[in-house]
């Protein structure tokens, strides 16, 4: 693969006060047939290039198997949002770039060992890993949401309106605790895993199901959902609860690199590029 001409090398290395979106995002007007496009940059905020050595062959890392972020495809090539996105970056900034996939065990070790210069994976950042990396601005940040049966008389996900009504959610999650704060008259009902807590909500045995609206919205373009179901209400962002998204890491040292990958992000949102890849990869709306 080309990178705006740069040779794009693939590798895999075996190594409510409710928050809702528009209090984490600019908002953005829906496109393509309702989907609406996560922003995450101030539209009156206006960023400067900085420059870069021309020489240098910037090295990307992501991870193996997170589809659709990133993951491995059947021809053993990097794919998925996540390679999309540094493929645009690198030929906004037009800059060489080559980019490796990488386990999940070894991924975060890849910068201190020289072995890349970003890492541009969903790693949701915590104390620690801020006090390792610098980060760019937000990529990507997954908001919850609840869905229920279409058949069901559900027109809003708010505490009153869900006052009694059953909830399916995973038990000991953010999801969990989010509910037991901002929706404690709901009634909830926990399960082990996700795909226990959307069967309940599919067979009615509970009214809704609340989690990551990305895995929502790919269930209910799926097949196991058997179209039974749609969203209510949100979405729902809380840093405290959900985090506050990911975005490319950098060494800390390496400051005009973080602020190049920013421009580069601001240029990919206004001229469109951003939500072509988006939209790609979440054909279903989630905000």
């Amino acid at each position: 693969m080309q990178w705006n001409g740069v040779s794009f090398f693939s590798v895999l290395a075996l190594s409510l006060g409710l928050l809702v979106a528009g209090a984490a995002r600019a908002e953005q007007p829906a496109v393509d047939d309702g989907v609406t496009i996560p922003q995450y940059f101030d539209p009156n905020t206006r960023l400067e290039k900085p420059d870069l050595p021309a020489s240098r062959v910037f090295k990307w890392a992501t991870g193996d198997d997170y589809p659709p972020f990133h993951y491995v495809d059947a021809e053993g090539q990097a794919a998925g949002f996540a390679v999309d996105l540094a493929r645009a970056i690198c030929a906004e900034l037009k800059i060489a770039c080559t980019l490796q996939a990488w386990r999940w065990d070894a991924l975060l070790d890849t910068i201190d060992k020289r072995q890349a210069d970003v890492i541009l994976a969903m790693v949701r950042p915590t104390p620690a890993l801020r006090a390792r990396f610098a980060m760019t601005e937000r990529v990507h940040q997954t908001p919850a949401r609840f869905a229920s049966r279409s058949d069901k008389a559900i027109a809003d996900a708010t505490p009153e309106a869900l006052k009694g009504r059953t909830v399916a959610v995973v038990q000991g999650s953010a999801h969990e605790a989010f509910l037991k704060a901002y929706f404690p008259d709901a009634t909830l009902k926990t399960f082990e895993t996700v795909d226990a807590a959307r069967d309940a909500a599919k067979a009615g045995e509970a009214d809704l199901v609340f989690g990551d609206a990305v895995s929502i919205a790919f269930w209910l373009n799926g097949t196991a959902s058997e179209n039974c179901c749609r969203f209510v209400g949100g979405p729902y962002v809380d840093a405290r609860y959900f985090g506050e998204g990911v975005g490319a890491l950098v060494k800390p040292s390496d400051v005009r690199l973080r602020q190049a990958i920013d421009y580069a992000l601001q240029r990919l949102d206004e001229n469109g590029t951003y939500a072509e890849i988006y939209l790609k990869h979440f054909p279903v709306g989630v905000w």
